[in-house]
């Protein structure tokens, strides 16, 4: 008779509506966006592959509400659960392991993410119902750790990247090595199609529907604000094969033909200019038609940028962050203004879209510098822009340097996001408050927005551009009431 393999629930449990937990930086967004639970999904695939059950519920992008969620891990009746966790909602999700365990009193539970990696002795001393934590990338931890939970004796200690409850005590083993075979994992996209509906998510800078997935991990670049690479993946960039991210691209066509776009998450897939001529070779002469987005640093190369228009891509999500140089210097960001400029006309010349985030609030920042910032976004004139603090994480540079400065104005976690579940800084310094910040964000977004050749523009491109026309209006409709309030 063959033996039951243990059951694993893989959940990004219920908080706000809508809200983002496994974005850079966790909130509900004022243009509608609900991310992919990325991680999660990953992971789901490992375990799958290993010969688990796994279910993979997302309450968030289900709008379900803890009772719900607990109902159905109960009616599953894992033997391991694992939780997805974020600064802002690290007490939520003690409560929601904590509800869960009075269903299912015998189940190990997990926490995983950003946060946890960053803290997790402290996450783990929040309530007694959590098992442990699996820091950083996660996917071979949970692997192995339900394995040994398989046993009749189980050696927790064996598993590298967990830290765990051990009587009175919390142990913490040694780290997990990052995964150097990326090919090795399950493509992301069948894990979508098996457990979620991917028309639950919506990217207000990308086509809908869309599916997001990563040719790669970790990112070589310094940025002191940027929090996967210093919680989760790494200051190295891996990445799959070409070969095999067209096959995903070829798996998505054939079978999400409704899709109109796919997002690479990668931190910055522009990190390598060779392979990414050679991906986007690859799908031109595999006749590989279908549009695609990722993020990249604003240093690409004409030709580079060419080359991706010709493969199909639509779009980029580039982070500006500042218009002054010191700024960028202080945040380590690597790059120039004069390169910035130069990168948005290639861009132009290319045709291919671009997103600006600006993020407003770093070290050495004054309400002088941000108006520049400010400025220098109308001059570049992206497609579309986002304005937002500097929101601070365990676990980064930007964290230790605010901490150690006495900038926080707190350390209550939940105050991370506002009542709706919005960013919130808590970053202040003398002569630029939090609350000043968030009202240049405002400003910000207001003096982008509504400039009249702006929306002449927009106005056009619904016109000219008829696949953009949904994206323009639904993205519109829901930042419309933030754009306009005072």
């Amino acid at each position: 008779m063959q033996k039951k393999r243990l059951k694993i629930l893989m959940l990004n449990p219920p908080f706000l509506p809508k809200f983002s937990r496994s974005s850079r930086s966790p909130a509900v967004t004022k243009g509608g966006t609900i991310y992919y639970p990325l991680w999660l999904a990953y992971t789901t695939g490992v375990l799958e592959k290993a010969g688990f059950e796994t279910m993979l519920l997302d309450a968030p992008a289900e709008s379900l509400s803890l009772q719900e969620t607990a109902k159905k891990a109960a009616e599953f009746k894992p033997g391991m659960v694992v939780l997805d966790t974020s600064t802002a909602s690290i007490y939520n999700e003690v409560k929601v392991a904590e509800e869960l365990k009075k269903k299912l009193p015998k189940a190990f539970t997990v926490l995983v993410g950003p946060h946890v990696s960053a803290l997790p002795k402290e996450s783990l001393s929040l309530s007694k119902k959590i098992s442990a934590v699996a820091k950083h990338e996660y996917d071979y931890i949970l692997r192995d750790l339900a394995l040994e939970l398989e046993k009749k004796k189980p050696r927790l200690k064996k598993v590298k990247g967990l830290v765990f409850r051990s009587g009175k005590k919390i142990s913490e083993n040694p780290d997990m090595p990052f995964i150097e075979n990326l090919d090795y994992l399950p493509f992301v996209s069948k894990v979508y199609k098996k457990h979620l509906n991917y028309k639950n998510y919506f990217y207000s800078a990308n086509l809908w529907p869309e599916i997001t997935i990563l040719t790669g991990r970790g990112c070589p670049h310094r940025c002191t604000f940027c929090v996967w690479p210093q919680t989760m993946s790494g200051r190295a960039y891996r990445h799959r094969s070409v070969e095999n991210v067209v096959e995903e691209f070829k798996y998505i066509k054939e079978n999400f033909p409704d899709v109109k776009e796919i997002f690479i998450e990668d931190d910055t897939l522009t990190a390598n200019r060779e392979r990414v001529r050679q991906l986007c070779k690859s799908l031109v002469e595999q006749k590989v038609k279908i549009a695609w987005s990722c993020n990249a640093r604003a240093d690409v190369d004409l030709e580079t940028l060419q080359w991706m228009k010709k493969a199909g891509c639509r779009l980029l999500c580039v982070g500006f962050e500042s218009g002054v140089q010191e700024i960028l210097n202080s945040i380590k960001k690597g790059t120039r203004i004069e390169t910035i400029r130069q990168f948005m006309k290639d861009a132009k010349r290319a045709g291919i879209l671009v997103h600006g985030c600006f993020m407003l609030g770093n070290q050495g920042e004054t309400k002088e510098t941000i108006k520049k910032t400010i400025e220098f976004a109308k001059e570049l004139d992206p497609d579309t822009a986002q304005f937002f603090p500097i929101m601070v994480y365990p676990g980064t540079e930007s964290f230790d340097f605010f901490k150690q400065n006495q900038c926080l104005t707190t350390l209550d976690f939940k105050e991370w996001v506002d009542s709706e579940g919005m960013h919130n800084t808590i970053v202040s310094r003398p002569g630029l408050s939090a609350k000043e910040l968030v009202q240049l964000c405002d400003l910000g977004r207001r003096e982008f927005y509504l400039r009249p050749g702006y929306v002449a523009k927009k106005a056009v491109q619904s016109i000219t551009r008829p696949g953009e026309r949904k994206r323009i209006f639904k993205s519109a409709k829901t930042f419309a009431k933030y754009l306009l309030k005072k």
